[in-house]
């Protein structure tokens, strides 16, 4: 559900599981609506006294009371992200621990809030004085413009060589991603990463580690030391390159990295979209031909529910990947790689699937309403109903403030 489709639905209301699915799926509704209005007398309370536990969320939801709690639920979360993110979004600075991104932004356009595109721009530098890295983030911010939306140029916590993929960098985008959002009216599904040279690095890593939270992403003149293109399957991917750059043989890694991906495009047609400029003759400086990038990137829009996914741990390990979570990723391990997919009622999985596996559900991936098969390296891991809950819902939302992608039902396996 949009977010602009989310107020429709708000202001209409305000008008008048797991292996052990969360509520049963046969149980019997008290009345129509009554759910609802349980989970929005739920609402009502203190957020200190709302309760996880508590049976309001429990109940079993038919699909459209389902949306009327996500529009309930996502409304009051995107208020108490705007309200906890005034401070850091006056400031341009969030801090988690004890690093601190900030960041400079321009706005494009005339979109209305909700429809805003979100383009986050990392700059080059690394592994330099402070004062040469603050040069180049300043470069950034006036290198791209995009037709619309909200251009936000952040300036890296460190002045390390790997300053873009450093493990502090992922929850400090996620914030930033859902401040944007909740505050600034951005579109989760139309959010853009894009970086020059070591920004160009941090594509690389990035891109594929966090793929389910950008609509595209472009890499520019940059260096993917070990990371893989293998989770970019649902990611439009753009590799821009001066083809005499040819500084830690970047030219020849972009050509080989170009026809990994044709190859795996190939042979999954419906993913792996992307698209590659090597520019003969040019060197690092790129001469602002890369800014083709921008339109071409603002054609793709995320879908948070695709049906096949292709999930590669990088050394920095995550925990959610689309519609996957795992138990614990701290015990993933780098190169651990799953692939899911989805064929009518049936989920399959294979690869490095650990006990515990959560599969995150909506109506937007199968039918609720009809028994789901889940086969997980050969075996029938589950098969039967799995409930839409309130729980489901506010548990997505708690973890990012991103509607769209908000399961309606949790199944987690043994």
């Amino acid at each position: 559900m949009s977010i602009a489709a989310l107020r429709t639905l708000l202001a209409a209301l305000l008008a008048p599981a797991l292996l052990f699915p969360m509520a049963p799926a046969t149980a019997r509704h008290a009345g129509a609506g009554a759910p609802v209005a349980a989970i929005a007398a739920w609402l009502a309370r203190p957020e200190a006294g709302r309760r996880l536990d508590d049976p309001a969320l429990a109940r079993p939801l038919r699909r459209a009371e389902a949306d009327r709690a996500s529009a309930l639920l996502g409304a009051a979360r995107l208020r108490a992200v705007a309200a906890r993110s005034a401070e850091a979004i006056a400031a341009q600075r969030i801090t988690i621990g004890d690093k601190t991104l900030k960041w400079e932004s321009k706005i494009f356009g005339n979109a209305a809030p909700g429809k805003r595109s979100l383009w986050i721009s990392m700059h080059g530098g690394g592994n330099a004085p402070p004062a040469l890295n603050d040069q180049q983030w300043r470069n950034q911010i006036g290198l791209y413009a995009p037709a619309e939306g909200i251009y936000l140029a952040p300036r890296a916590p460190t002045d390390s060589w790997n300053l873009w993929h450093e493990g502090h960098i992922d929850p400090l985008f996620q914030a930033l991603i859902d401040a944007q959002v909740a505050a600034n009216g951005a579109d989760p599904n139309r959010v853009y990463l894009m970086g020059y040279s070591a920004g160009g690095d941090g594509v690389w890593q990035l891109a594929p580690r966090m793929a389910d939270r950008f609509a595209a992403a472009a890499m520019m003149a940059g260096h993917p030391n070990e990371s893989s293109v293998l989770g970019l399957r649902n990611l439009p991917f753009a590799i821009f390159m001066g083809g005499a750059d040819d500084a830690y043989d970047r030219n020849k890694i972009a050509a080989d990295k170009t026809a990994e991906l044709d190859r795996l495009h190939a042979a999954d047609p419906g993913g792996y979209v992307h698209m590659s400029r090597i520019y003969p003759g040019l060197p690092h400086w790129m001469d602002r031909k890369d800014a083709e990038a921008l339109p071409w990137m603002a054609g793709f829009t995320r879908d948070p529910w695709p049906k096949r996914i292709v999930w590669r741990q990088d050394d920095v390990t995550h925990d959610r990947f689309y519609w996957l979570r795992i138990p614990d990723a701290a015990a993933a391990k780098a190169g651990d790689e799953i692939v899911a997919t989805v064929q009518g009622q049936a989920i399959t999985l294979t690869g490095a699937v650990p006990s515990g596996m959560t599969l995150r559900l909506s109506d937007r991936l199968l039918d609720l309403d009809r028994p789901v098969q889940v086969i997980v390296n050969g075996r029938t891991a589950y098969s039967g109903k799995v409930a839409r809950t309130g729980l489901a819902i506010e548990q997505s939302l708690l973890e990012r403030a991103d509607l769209p992608s908000a399961a309606t039902a949790v199944l987690r396996l043994r």
